[in-house]
Order: structure tokens, then sequence, then C-alpha cells
């Protein structure tokens, strides 16, 4: 079976039990799934030999009986789903990302009962999630509770707030907990003033300059460190 087969499949047995009895008719959750997929496909871009940059921003266009349907039932829970998706998929085909992913639904009046529309944006954010399996990568990498992500901006702030970039599900970290600055000169750590301390090596630190597979620990939620690797384009 191939990747897309895979993909389609995993999609239909996650989602189709869970939404059939609620989308009776009108659009469906797996076919909102192919859409977004076949949007990032026809979206992706080669920028060199080594990458291709898919989108990371997805608006979903519904009538007004559909979109009313999908925010009955609870529109977050299937644009979690669809995100979910997407980043399977470009792990699948070793697309990356600039940004989070996000799918947004949004109300179109010209648009009939069961008809919808997608379209796609690339948007660079501090973080994204890392779609490949190699720890190394042109951007620095985070592992946090087994999720991958890519620091692709100049500054990410990790804690148990929502304002947050990462947010950490852990009693023990604050609600902004560290700072990571991406320079020229490194990835350095900084512990935001938090209640509890921030740990490298096991070494309470204010702030430090981190190294390739550093062991950072905040509250009880272990996080693994790997530098950039430079790419040589030619």
């Amino acid at each position: 079976m191939g990747v897309l087969d895979r993909f389609e499949k995993g999609v239909e047995n996650a989602m189709q039990s869970a939404f059939a009895k609620t989308f009776k008719s009108g659009v469906k959750p797996v076919e909102l799934a192919a859409a977004v997929k076949r949007e990032c496909d026809a979206r992706a871009a080669a920028v060199d030999r080594t990458r291709t940059v898919a989108p990371n921003e997805y608006i979903v266009s519904l009538s007004p009986a559909d979109l009313e349907t999908v925010t009955s039932w609870g529109d977050e829970a299937l644009a979690h789903e669809l995100q979910d998706s997407l980043e399977e998929h470009a792990r699948g085909l070793r697309y990356a990302f600039v940004g989070a992913v996000d799918v947004q639904f949004v109300e179109d009046e010209s648009l009939a009962t069961g008809r919808y529309a997608v379209t796609s944006k690339t948007t660079r954010g501090p973080v994204a999630p890392a779609t490949s399996p190699d720890p190394l990568s042109r951007f620095p990498l985070l592992e946090i509770d087994g999720q991958r992500y890519n620091l692709t901006g100049a500054t990410t702030v990790i804690g148990r707030g929502n304002e947050s970039d990462i947010v950490v599900d852990d009693n023990g970290v604050s609600r902004r907990h560290i700072r990571l600055e991406v320079t020229p000169d490194g990835t350095i750590l900084s512990d935001l003033g938090s209640t509890n301390g921030s740990f490298v090596e096991e070494q309470r630190i204010t702030e430090v300059t981190l190294v390739d597979g550093n062991a950072i620990r905040i509250g009880r939620t272990p996080i693994m460190y790997w530098d950039a690797v430079l790419v040589d384009d030619e």
C-alpha cells in the first residue's frame, strides 16, 4: 500500500466512525481530509535538492449548512484531526513546514451544501512540526514528550500557558518558562524567572548556549536539543 493510500485509509479509520452519524448529508470529514491533502501536494514547492516546503495554514470554505454542522459537532476537534493528518502526510512525503500547521473553517454563502473549497499559504512561525525522523535538520530541533519541533523562528517560548509557542502540560512548568533564541553563534536558552528553575545536563541555569545533544529539563518534562546542520545547496 502506497503512502497516499495509507494516509487516506488512516484518516478514514480514525474519523469516519466518529463523524458518520453527524454528517448524514453535506460534506464528509474524509472528503475534507483528502481535499486539504490535495492542496498540500499542489502547493508544495521544492526549494532545493533536499527540501520541499508545504503550506502550513489552510482555510476550508463551507456552505452555511455545512459550517453549522461542523460547528455543532466540534470544529476545533475536526480541525485538530485534519492538522494531525496533514502532519502525518508530510512525514510520509518528507515535506517540510516553516510554521505550525493550522486548519480553519469559514463560511462561504456562494457554496451549496456538500460543496467546499480549500486555500492555503505558507507562514513562517517560531516553531514547526518536524517531519523527518532524522534529528539532523537545517533548523535546531527539540523533542518534547515524543513530539519533535523545528525552531524556525528567531525566538521560541516554552511554558504551560497558552501564550507560549510550545505549550507543555506540566504543573511544574511556569506559564512562560524558558526562551530559546537562535543566533549565528548558537541557540541561547534563557530561564524566564520560572518558579522551579531550568536545568541543562541537570545543572540549574539562568542562561546558556546549548550544544548538540543537550538534555534539558523544566518541571518534570525532559527536552532534547539538536543543533541545526549546514546544508550545501550546490
